[in-house]
């Protein structure tokens, strides 16, 4: 068990895949996606993982949340189950300063989205912002993996 402290961030361009040192490619899926309590499913390139997401704090920086590997044939079994809409994207990680971003890039019906995310010790830690970072989007639901997963970002209007 641990606590996740993270932010969100939209992005301006895709100048960062040229600094990404590491990319991974994703499929996820939820067998509950409601807000108090996600269970996520994910294959990530050939590892499983089993997630549990609780609730966010009022700044939406701040969770519980809880994984354990799983095997891929388990986890490829399990996404059969899941929720419909499947999530696909790549990963990109990409080191700036003293922090690892993460950057999702999406496809199948959340194709064009690009979130950033970065974990933090601390809710007021600072961090350097590269200048593809876009406008943050911490504690808005809709850009949760798992409200994606009911609205993709292709039905947004």
């Amino acid at each position: 068990m641990s606590l996740e402290i993270e932010r969100k961030f939209l992005i301006k361009n895709d100048a960062f895949k040229k600094e990404s040192f590491q990319e991974k490619i994703i499929k996820q899926g939820y067998l509950n996606s409601d807000k108090n309590r996600t269970v996520r499913i994910r294959i990530s390139d050939h590892q499983g993982f089993i997630t549990v997401k609780g609730v966010s704090n009022a700044s939406g920086t701040t969770r519980f949340e809880w994984e354990k590997e799983i095997g891929q044939e388990e986890a490829a079994q399990l996404l059969t189950i899941c929720e419909p809409n499947i999530i696909e994207k790549t990963r990109f990680l990409v080191e700036f300063g003293t922090h690892i971003f993460e950057i999702d890039e999406f496809f199948g019906a959340n194709k064009g989205l690009f979130i950033a995310e970065i974990e933090l010790n601390s809710e007021n830690e600072a961090f350097e912002k590269p200048t593809w970072l876009g406008e943050e989007v911490t504690g808005n639901a809709k850009y949760y993996n798992s409200y994606l997963s009911k609205f993709p970002f292709s039905t947004w209007r």
